[in-house]
C-alpha cells in the first residue's frame, strides 16, 4: 500500500512544477536565501496540488487506463491502491497543499486555487473538449509562473514576453504528447480518451510546426526586448537561445524518430542530451545575471 501510494503521488511528474522558480530567478532573487525558500514552499504546494488532481483524474479514468500499455500499470487502474484510499489521498494532499499555500499570501493562494480549479474542471469536463484540453494544460503552466511571482515578498511585475514563452512551450509539449499517444494506441486511442479520435497525426503534425516557432520566436522576443534589457542591464540573454532552439529540436527528434513524448517529465530525466542541455541553460541564464547584477 505505502509503495503503491509513493507511486500515486508522480513524483517525476513534479517536475513540471519547477515553472515556478522561473519568477524568483528572473526578479534577481535566486541569491536571497528568504525568497528562495519561498519559492521552495510555493513548489512543493503545487507539487501537492498536482498530485490530488493526478489522483482524481486517475480514479475516474480508471477503466479507460487499462486499455492504455502504460497506464494500465498505475496504482488505480491496476487495482494496487483502493478506490477508498485514492479518495482520501485527494483530500489530504489538497489540505497539505492550503496549508502552504495560506502564508505565502492571498495573491499566492488565490492563484494556486485557480490553478486546482481549473485542473479540476479539466479532469472532470475539460479535457474530452479537442484543442481546449491542450490550451488549458498550456494555461496551467502560465498559473504556474505566475504563482512564482507572487509566492515572493517584493512586488514584481512578471514580463508578459515571458508569460507568452511559457505559453506556447507547454502547448508544444502537449501538441507532441497527443500525436505519441495517438500513434501509440492507434486504433484504441479512441476507447482510451475520446478527442483523440479528433487529433488524427495529419492535423497534429500541422499544429507542431505553429507551437514550434511560436515558442522560439516567443523566448527570442523576450531575451531583446527592451524592458528585459533595462531590467537586468544587459542584452546577453540572447546568447542562451542556442540552448532552447536545440532544446525543442531534440524533443521533436524524440517524438518523430524514437516515438518518445508521451511523458515530458520522462523525457526531461531520462534523456541525457535533454537533461544536459536545461542544466547548461539554467547556468548560462545565472551567469548572465550574476554578471549582469555585478556590474550594475
Amino acid at each position: 500500500m505505502i509503495k503503491a501510494i509513493g507511486q500515486q503521488l508522480r513524483v517525476r511528474q513534479w517536475t513540471k512544477n519547477l515553472v515556478v522558480f522561473a519568477g524568483v530567478i528572473f526578479s534577481y532573487h535566486f541569491t536571497d536565501p528568504h525568497e528562495l525558500a519561498r519559492a521552495g514552499q510555493a513548489f512543493v504546494c503545487f507539487c501537492l496540488l498536482a498530485s490530488s488532481v493526478y489522483t482524481l483524474n486517475d480514479l475516474r479514468d480508471r477503466n479507460a487506463d487499462r486499455l492504455h500499455p502504460k497506464k494500465r500499470l498505475r496504482p488505480i487502474p491496476s487495482g494496487r491502491l483502493p478506490i477508498g484510499a485514492a479518495l482520501a489521498m485527494i483530500f489530504v494532499l489538497f489540505g497539505l497543499a492550503l496549508v502552504l499555500a495560506l502564508p505565502l499570501g492571498p495573491p499566492f493562494a488565490i492563484t494556486a486555487g485557480i490553478y486546482y480549479a481549473l485542473n479540476l474542471a479539466y479532469s472532470l469536463v475539460l479535457k474530452r473538449v479537442v484543442l481546449l484540453d491542450v490550451m488549458l494544460i498550456a494555461l496551467g503552466f502560465v498559473l504556474r509562473a505566475v504563482a512564482g511571482v507572487e509566492a515572493l515578498r517584493v512586488a514584481e511585475e512578471i514580463s508578459p514576453w515571458l508569460l507568452i514563452c511559457t505559453l506556447f512551450l507547454a502547448l508544444f509539449l502537449a501538441v507532441c504528447k497527443r500525436r505519441q499517444e495517438r500513434v501509440l494506441l492507434a486504433d484504441q486511442a479512441e476507447g482510451h480518451r475520446s478527442t483523440l479520435s479528433e487529433y488524427p497525426p495529419e492535423l497534429v503534425d500541422q499544429l507542431v510546426p505553429v507551437v514550434t516557432a511560436a515558442t522560439v520566436i516567443a523566448y527570442a522576443i523576450y531575451t531583446v526586448s527592451p524592458t528585459t534589457v533595462e531590467k537586468f542591464g544587459t542584452d546577453k540573454l540572447v546568447y542562451t537561445i542556442p540552448f532552447v532552439v536545440y532544446g525543442v529540436f531534440r524533443y521533436l527528434y524524440l517524438v518523430y524518430r524514437r516515438r518518445r513524448g508521451g511523458s515530458p517529465s520522462e523525457v526531461l530525466l531520462t534523456d541525457i542530451p535533454t537533461l544536459a542541455n536545461v542544466v547548461l541553460w539554467i547556468g548560462a541564464v545565472l551567469l548572465i545575471l550574476i554578471f549582469a547584477g555585478n556590474r550594475v
